[in-house]
């Protein structure tokens, strides 16, 4: 009987272009969509800012020491323009902040000289910090500069660079490719998966509940020969089935984008990828949502049991996405890491357990607990849904 009542009411959720648009279409497309724009957004603010020619000011003439080396700089290093400000600090300062300039490089007037006595002098350059490759661009000028000057003192004091560079420094990252996309991704796709889990179980539940008690539907089912509780039963998992859905169709817009969009040129990035998006994977994910979706719907029923319209409804649970996204967010700061403490914390512990599956750290022990945690909270949800469909004030209201 609660297969036959499943069966019918997921036949009456896929009729509402509502339900299917946030179930199917949105989820499907978002990724594709998502991808575009980053990636679309990224490479053109990269170019514009290599491509870009800057308006420089430095403190003194055009033809002094200082100019005239950052003059010589090739514009393969940047595109630049200077502008001379006859040392008036004040005026360039002002200019900059106004953002007539983009660098600004103020020095002594005795600059050249002290570098020629070999005597230290300070170099000031200031930019503005929010603006896309200024600081990259000023660090290129000045290094370029710098070893030249850092060269000619060497060869003036008859040093072998060679001699007083003790060792060079070779970096190595000890992260695997997984790992590192596990910590870049791996909070951002859980992130979107809550979202359209949530939003995949707030149409049908509203329909499904309150949808009924407008239509004046809902008393014509109570009178049938049935447990009420198997009413609810059967509802639910309509419900629980459209947020799973919403959430699967995220992954396979995400797996769609990725192989057939060329998001991703580099083949090593890509056999990671391809591992991570295993079978296996998928299904310790769905294992994670599942007491997490069960979890959404047993929040949302009672409300749309006890509201009295679709939009009521809808107003009051459309905010709860944003106490859901709260403790989603905070997975997303860098040093939130898995331990028992963050396990206990509904949705984020979704959020980083996750992370860990991605990038191949999951403690399964943490693991177990995160999905305990859901799993109480998701009980405690369905037995008060159970309480609220059992009154007959709510469903006859």
């Amino acid at each position: 009987m609660i297969f036959t009542i499943f069966k019918k009411e997921l036949k009456e959720t896929l009729r509402d272009k509502r339900t299917l648009i946030m179930m199917l279409v949105i989820p499907l497309l978002i990724f594709p969509l998502i991808l575009n724009v980053v990636v679309g957004l990224s490479s053109s603010f990269e170019e514009s800012a290599e491509s870009k020619t800057i308006k420089i000011g430095v403190i003194g003439e055009t033809r002094d020491y200082f100019s005239q080396k950052l003059q010589n700089i090739p514009n393969a290093l940047g595109p630049k323009t200077l502008i001379p400000y006859h040392g008036d600090s004040v005026k360039i300062r002002n200019d900059l902040k106004d953002e007539k300039l983009d660098l600004i490089f103020i020095y002594d007037r005795d600059f050249a000289t002290k570098l020629e006595n070999f005597i230290s002098t300070q170099l000031i350059c200031a930019f503005d910090m929010t603006q896309v490759g200024y600081k990259k661009r000023a660090e290129r000028y000045i290094e370029q500069i710098n070893i030249e000057e850092q060269l000619k003192r060497f060869q003036a004091l008859g040093i072998d660079e060679q001699k007083i560079k003790p060792f060079d420094i070779v970096y190595e990252n000890s992260a695997s490719s997984q790992k590192m996309i596990g910590e870049l991704v791996g909070g951002f796709l859980p992130y979107i998966f809550i979202a359209f889990g949530f939003m995949g179980c707030m149409y049908p539940a509203i329909d499904l509940f309150t949808g009924e008690k407008e239509r004046g539907t809902i008393e014509t089912l109570l009178t049938t020969p049935i447990d009420r509780w198997k009413f609810l039963v059967g509802k639910m998992m309509v419900v629980i089935c459209s947020g799973l859905m919403a959430s699967f169709v995220a992954l396979l817009g995400l797996f769609l984008s990725i192989n057939f969009m060329d998001m991703i040129p580099d083949p090593e990035i890509m056999k990671v990828v391809h591992q991570i998006l295993s079978i296996g994977f998928i299904l310790k994910l769905f294992l994670l949502l599942l007491p997490l979706t069960i979890f959404f719907a047993g929040i949302m029923v009672p409300i749309a049991v006890y509201t009295k319209t679709f939009k009521e409804a809808q107003s009051i649970i459309a905010p709860l996405n944003i106490l859901v996204l709260i403790p989603a967010m905070i997975g997303l700061f860098p040093g939130i890491e898995l331990n028992v403490q963050t396990a206990m914390i509904p949705i984020l512990n979704i959020v980083l357990t996750t992370k860990g599956l991605i990038g191949g750290t999951v403690d399964y022990g943490l693991l177990a607990i995160s999905f305990t945690v859901m799993l109480i909270l998701a009980s405690f949800a369905v037995t008060i849904s159970f309480k609220q469909f059992g009154k007959e004030s709510n469903i006859l209201s």
